[in-house]
This record gives structure tokens, sequence and C-alpha cells, in this order.
């Protein structure tokens, strides 16, 4: 089948599926959009690292291009693509400008990963020692994401709790949005209750809930938990792991860092229990999705369940306070009836919320409806027009003179 449509994703990194959510995220849109008959292009401002996925060997094409220069306009012209998909607002604040000026008639997508400004504010009440409230949520990224979010014509969010909150707190019209969750299936021959041991963590720990979620489990949650089961151990595994995250290593209490793992599923499918005590962050859990299609339970905390069960039973245990945390853990890991119970409920809510058939002809068909509308559906969006307005009148001018300078020297 020929591929008449064009469409370009503009990277903030090179996807890494092995190495993060966000990575495996980005490989289900572009099988999406490949299945529905686009010609994909990835490009990025970013290294292609170590990790990074070969596009080229699934069809992909893929560009490197630079910030503040008129090359990624001429890039641009060229490719002429019908949607240009932003993956994290951030690039969007880069190249929107671009994209509307090269490309005016191109559809905008925004892809979300998470609500930053959910997450950052979160993150700066932990370090704070105090609850977050909404009030916390009015800072400057939020501006900067709420204004990306207008600009674009369609905002892809993962996490039904976000679009509430985008349509409470910010007043975001639901046209502008579309819930659009990671894709998970069960996987057959999940080890049985009898043929698994131990605990594990897993998570990328460039993504500052891990770093953090890491440090706490070795300083408050392991070492109580350990003295109830002490031939228990808890492997922690995650990709680009830095030197604060190796001296939590401790051979003597079972506590074990191992770096990145080569195969997610397999290291997940053998423990017994998932351990997931994240004390902030934003969007849907890619941890403890897979770890409910690889069958093993979990107890995590609130801000880890968030929006991913719906009003369906947790595939274990949802705590926040450590000492319900360390019960919950060991009730999971000690009792085969519970552990089966909750085994069953991850797959439930696997199956129930993340299969791919469930969502992708309706995304396709909500493309293809912007698009055939699109002009109606921005005058709809005037407030989008006027932020779009603005960053012309602001980004554009501040990138052609970085451009200028940049060759003067």
């Amino acid at each position: 089948m020929v591929k008449s449509k064009s469409l370009l994703i503009l990277g903030f990194v090179w996807p890494e599926p092995k190495s993060s959510a966000a990575g495996s995220r980005m490989m289900q849109l572009i099988d999406l959009f490949a299945a529905a008959n686009y010609n994909v292009t990835f490009a990025s401002t970013a290294q292609n690292l170590e990790f990074s996925e070969d596009l080229t060997r699934i069809g992909i094409s893929i560009q490197n291009i630079e910030l503040n220069s008129s090359s990624f306009d001429e890039f641009i012209k060229e490719l002429n693509p019908e949607i240009v998909l932003f993956d994290r607002f951030m690039v969007e604040e880069q190249f929107g400008w671009r994209v509307s000026e090269c490309c005016p008639d191109a559809l905008k997508i925004l892809d979300t990963e998470d609500l930053h400004c959910l997450r950052q504010a979160r993150q700066l009440a932990v370090k704070q020692n105090r609850e977050f409230t909404f009030d916390d949520l009015f800072s400057d990224v939020a501006k900067r994401e709420i204004a990306s979010i207008l600009r674009c014509d369609l905002t892809l969010m993962v996490s039904e709790f976000e679009m509430d909150l985008l349509h409470t707190h910010f007043k975001i019209d639901n046209e502008l949005l579309f819930y659009l969750p990671l894709f998970s299936e069960q996987l057959d021959d999940n080890p049985s209750f009898e043929n698994r041991a131990d605990f594990v963590f897993i998570g990328n720990f460039l993504h500052e809930p891990n770093l953090d979620c890491v440090c706490y489990l070795a300083n408050t949650i392991w070492p109580s938990l350990h003295l109830k089961l002490p031939e228990a151990k808890l492997f922690v595994y995650g990709a680009y792991p830095n030197d604060k995250v190796m001296q939590l290593n401790n051979s003597k209490i079972n506590f074990q860092v191992l770096g990145r793992a080569e195969d997610a599923a397999e290291v997940i499918k053998n423990a017994r229990v998932m351990l997931a005590p994240l004390r902030f962050g934003a969007g849907i859990k890619g941890k403890l999705l897979e770890s409910m299609q690889c069958g093993t339970p979990s107890v995590t905390s609130s801000i880890g369940a968030e929006a991913m069960a719906g009003d369906l039973e947790w595939n274990g245990f949802v705590k926040d306070d450590p000492k319900e945390f360390v019960a919950s853990a060991i009730a999971l890991y000690s009792d085969v009836v519970l552990w089966e119970k909750s085994q069953e409920n991850g797959y439930l809510i696997v199956g129930n919320r993340y299969q791919k058939s469930s969502f992708e002809n309706d995304f396709i068909n909500r493309v293809y409806s912007i698009k055939e509308n699109l002009k109606q559906h921005r005058n709809s969006n005037f407030m989008g027009s006027i932020l779009q307005f603005h960053l012309n009148s602001s980004t554009k001018y501040m990138s052609k003179w970085i451009e200028e300078k940049n060759k003067k020297i």
C-alpha cells in the first residue's frame, strides 16, 4: 500500500522504549499513524544514544534538526507534513511558530506524556515537606504548558485525572483534548506465586520521581520490610543510574541496585511483588502497567495509582503511610490467595482500560475530523490564536537574533 500522508514528529529525545514508558508511548504513537497509512518522519535536536530505537529499521525517516536555525524552515517546507506532533510542550515552544509560519495548514498535535506543571508542583511540595495544594499548580511552568496546549489543535492525555484538572482548573475546552493512554496486553506464561521470589522496582533515573522513590525505598521502606522478611531481596533496575543511586546498593540488607534491565518484562514477571512508593509524579506509571501485564501485584502510593484503575480494584495495595505500606507488602508477599486475587485484578485493569483496539479507531477518526474542519476548529479556539500571535512576535525574533549571533561566533 502506498503511503500518501505525511506526519512529522518533533521529539524532545530519541525514543528508548526499553528504557522508559515515554519511549514506549512514542513507539505506540508511531505505530498508530503508520497503520493509518502515514509516512512518518521523526526529527530531534537531541543526540541519538546507545539505547535509542533504530527507527529506520521499521521504515521511519529520521532527521537531526537544530535550534534557532532557518535550516529547519527549509526542511519542513520540503517535507510539507499534513500533521506535526510535538513530543512535550518545550518542543512546541521551540518549533511551533516555525511550523505555523512554514506549514500553516498542518494539524498540530501535542503529546503531554504527563502534565509537567502537576509533576513539578508536587515535587516542590515534597521538597518543602508539606501537602500539595491546587494553588501550587499556577506556576510559570503551568503558564508555558497551558499556552502550548492552547496553541495546538489537539493535545493527547494519558490520564483522565489530568484531563479533568485541565478542564476544571485551567478551563481548557474538551474539544482540544483526547484521552489516549499507554497500551498494554496481558503477557503469556507468567510464573505462578510459587515460582517467583523477591521484590522489584524499575524506572528510568533521568526521571526525578524515580530517583526520589528509590531513595525513599532505601531510607524509609526497605529497612522495616527487611526486618520482617530478612530472606527477601529488593532488586532495583533502571536506565541511567547516577552515583547517588548506585551508592544505595547494600548487600547486607539485600537492597540490590542493578542498573539497566535488558528485558524489563523478564525481571518484573520473576518478582513476586512490585514496590513503587512514588511521592510525586503525574500521568500514568509505565512500571505499574507493565507490572499488571506481567501478573506481578504491586504496592504503590496514591500518586502511583492515580487514574490507572478507574473504578476497578487495584492489583495489590495503595498506601501512603510508610507503616501501612510495609504491612501491605508483607501481606501480599506472603499470602498466595491475596496475591492471586491481586494478580487477577491487574489483568482486569489491563483488559478493560489499556487495549489498543479500544482507542485506535476513535483517535484516527478524531484526527481526520479536525483536519477536515481545521479552520472552524481553530476559530473556536480564539485564545489559542492570540497566544500563537504573541509567540510569533516574541520567540520568533528572539530565535532569529540567536541565529544571527551564532553566525558571528
